[in-house]
């Protein structure tokens, strides 16, 4: 009987871990993470012939990816893990991303105003991206 308490503790505990282990500490940056591996990803499919924009694209994705992981490393070594995300800042900056996202998968004829909104929304997420550090 007492090999049996034993082993449901255990079991108990070892389920708490689990699912502990498994909830993210960052989950907006997490999140935003995966909004820019999918962008990442769609834009690696688009074809090549965007006179050199889908290739820029591409590289601030993956920077912004580098700026995502960095922002999580900092946040786990500063103890932020415990504190709450910043929704709202976090919510812009998927926004942000998936309108940037949309934006490169439209055609690109449209006097020239697909391509400042483009640099607009860009320059959106590096101000975002500059007030959650500033808030950290």
């Amino acid at each position: 009987m007492l090999k049996r308490i034993l082993g449901i503790a255990i079991l108990t505990l070892g389920v708490a871990a689990i699912s502990q282990a498994a909830t993210p500490d960052q989950p907006f940056m997490e999140a935003a993470r995966a909004d820019l591996q999918k962008a990442r990803a769609e834009l690696q499919l688009a074809t090549r012939d965007k006179a050199g924009h889908r290739a820029k694209a591409l590289s601030l994705v993956n920077q912004a990816i580098g700026q995502v992981n960095a922002g999580i490393a900092y946040a786990r070594r500063h103890n932020h893990a415990m504190l709450p995300d910043q929704p709202h800042m976090q919510a812009a900056l998927d926004a942000l991303n998936n309108a940037k996202n949309n934006l490169d998968k439209a055609a690109a004829d449209k006097g020239g105003h697909r391509g400042n909104a483009i640099e607009l929304v860009k320059a959106a997420i590096d101000e975002v991206n500059l007030g959650i550090q500033a808030a950290r």
